[in-house]
């Protein structure tokens, strides 16, 4: 958002004889115009007003200025704007556009803006453990971690009879002294280690971890809180469990057969399982030398692992040659033969978990999820939170507004510089705050369309 500053007139190269002139007298300009379709997606799923309540205000009521809900709007909205750090609130607490979207154009003191700036808002996310002369506000971590699953179900309008679960752990860099970093060698580099949970698009779990773990610490008692809650509302739908071979831990595949639910795991390779797909192996070899082409072949096998596994379990081979070598992989269920053949089983199910990555992708690079460059490890959780809402506001604005569009699978970028990054000329009055958008918009179909289906779903 910029406003009027100075008056001087600019000349640029001309153009068929015509002046190119600039000036600042625009008036009041917001680049963000957009927006408004997110407060459209919030109000469709509440998820503002729920992330509020997941924080308990310490505050004195009658001094303050920007309550929990302004001050966590700001954020989430800004993270969806593209807006990464707090210093980028020096200028959008005099926005229009965002006071129009957290419902505050006006200050109830004289010497303060609108909304919070960059101060404030560190002081939300500098919390300590307990209630401080600075750090007010604290995070109900069980609230919190409910919401996710909440807005999840709410999602759809009757239980499914099958879902599966997407568990995956990923890095996130640390390029200086944060609280809990660790070198990582398989990512070579200083990171923390999170944990991300999605069914399909939907986020259930944003869990910051440090690197120094296995990749599959505290995944139990994470799936353990979440089966349970979808459960509450879904007592008969089937659950999925879906991860790579970094999740295959006899714990967590008890818990799956204790508890009726399914798994699908990545399953390392050694010797004992290569020897026993070795005529698969020769077969694929031989078809892929005289075809030029990469050759496959599916087994079925029940294995246990000498030490670590406490029973036998189906595992299912790909052995694979292409190019000059082989390429055998493994994956190890609790998926029945009738329900699910082998092929099926690893390029139609097992291979989807691909999708996942994307999200995490998303969330990470989109909305800044690895944007965790504060001091504290506690403080980087929440800034993980935030950048998961942003996350959750975002895939909103797609499933609702965008659904019968050619922005139905587009990522949050792209949504961001087609719909949001708009620029308008926004008049506010007694009565209306105007914002005046540009007829050349080449976007107005999906704009206008995205309106009325948020409209519809807040009814």
């Amino acid at each position: 958002m910029r406003t009027q500053c100075n008056a001087e007139q600019l000349e640029f190269s001309s153009v068929e004889r015509r002046r190119v002139v600039a000036d600042f007298g625009g008036g009041t300009v917001s680049s963000d115009a957009g927006a408004l379709l997110l407060g459209k997606a919030d109000a469709g799923i509440g998820l503002i007003d729920r992330l509020a309540d997941c924080f308990a205000d310490h505050r004195r009521p009658e001094l303050i200025e920007h309550s929990v809900r302004t001050l966590i709007g700001q954020r989430v909205f800004g993270l969806a704007l593209g807006y990464e750090d707090l210093n980028d609130h020096e200028q959008l607490r005099h926005d229009p556009v965002m006071g129009a979207l957290l419902g505050k154009l006006t200050a109830r003191r004289a010497d303060c803006a609108a909304l919070a700036g960059k101060s404030t808002l560190n002081r939300l996310e500098l919390f300590g453990p307990q209630v401080g002369r600075y750090h007010k506000i604290l995070p109900d971590t069980e609230a919190l971690d409910r919401l996710w699953v909440e807005v999840f179900l709410e999602a759809h309008r009757r239980a499914p009879k099958q879902i599966v679960l997407d568990l995956d752990a990923t890095d996130d860099p640390l390029h200086g002294n944060q609280e809990g970093r660790f070198f990582h060698g398989y990512y070579n580099h200083y990171c923390y280690l999170p944990l991300y949970i999605f069914c399909g698009e939907h986020l259930l779990l944003s869990r910051l971890r440090r690197a120094n773990i296995d990749g599959a610490a505290g995944a139990k008692d994470e799936v353990e809180r979440i089966v349970a809650q979808i459960r509450q509302r879904w007592p008969k739908v089937q659950i999925i469990l879906r991860a790579d071979s970094g999740f295959c831990r006899d714990e967590l595949m008890d818990w799956c057969e204790q508890n009726a639910v399914d798994y699908l795991f990545g399953l390392a390779r050694n010797r004992r399982l290569t020897r026993a797909i070795g005529r698969e192996l020769r077969t694929a070899a031989q078809e892929s030398i005289r075809t030029q082409r990469p050759a496959r072949r599916f087994r079925d096998l029940t294995y246990r692992t000498r030490k670590s596994w406490s029973q036998r379990r189906r595992v299912v081979a790909k052995a694979e040659h292409t190019g000059d070598k082989s390429n055998p992989r493994f994956i190890v269920t609790s998926l029945s033969k009738q329900e699910w053949p082998m092929q099926s089983l690893y390029e139609d199910l097992y291979c989807a978990r691909g999708e996942c990555e994307n999200r995490i992708k998303e969330a990470q690079l989109d909305l800044f999820a690895d944007r965790l460059s504060t001091a504290t490890f506690r403080a980087n959780q929440l800034r993980l939170w935030l950048a998961s809402a942003a996350y959750v506001l975002m895939h909103a604005l797609r499933r609702i507004g965008l659904k019968n569009t050619n922005l139905a699978s587009a990522c949050a970028n792209t949504i961001r510089l087609k719909l949001l990054k708009i620029g308008a000329v926004v008049t506010v009055s007694v009565r209306r705050v105007k914002l005046a958008m540009s007829s050349a918009c080449p976007n107005q179909w999906e704009f206008i369309t995205a309106f009325h289906a948020l409209s519809a779903a807040a009814r």
